[in-house]
């Protein structure tokens, strides 16, 4: 096996990975952390009305930005939380007990990033809407 997980070869053996391999494995990974993960369907229909509604307010590049950002930051908060939950289905049943608080710490964590980019989409599009309402 030759990437990242080859426990064959000890660590001053290890020949560069290709950066070929290295997306390869990461688009892997994004295929994994989003099938079967029911909270990206939510966050999908979220990133697709808030698109919506910037292309309709005529978002600014700044705005777009924000927007993007909080949408990379939720995305990626879930799929590490994802990568946990897959780590912590892997544990034996007696590890597992020990271990629930960190499902609910990255559970947490995704909470903070929804809510943050919530907050910062509602002053966005509020912004928007006063200023095309006074208009």
């Amino acid at each position: 096996m030759d990437g990242p997980l080859d426990l064959e070869t000890s660590p001053d053996q290890k020949t560069p990975r290709r950066w070929k391999d290295k997306f390869g494995d990461a688009f892997r990974g994004l295929k994994l952390g989003v099938r079967g993960h029911s909270s990206f369907s939510v966050h999908f229909f979220f990133t697709a009305l808030v698109v919506a509604m910037a292309v309709v307010f005529g978002c600014s590049a700044m705005e777009w930005c924000l927007l993007l950002g909080c949408i990379g930051i939720v995305i990626t908060a879930e799929l590490f939380n994802s990568a946990l939950e897959t780590i912590f289905r892997g544990l034996d049943e007696g590890t597992r007990p020990r271990v629930r608080n960190c499902l609910d710490i990255a559970a947490g964590a995704v909470l903070i990033a929804s809510l943050t980019a919530a907050l910062i989409g509602m002053i966005v599009f509020l912004n928007r809407l006063k200023q095309m309402l006074q208009a």
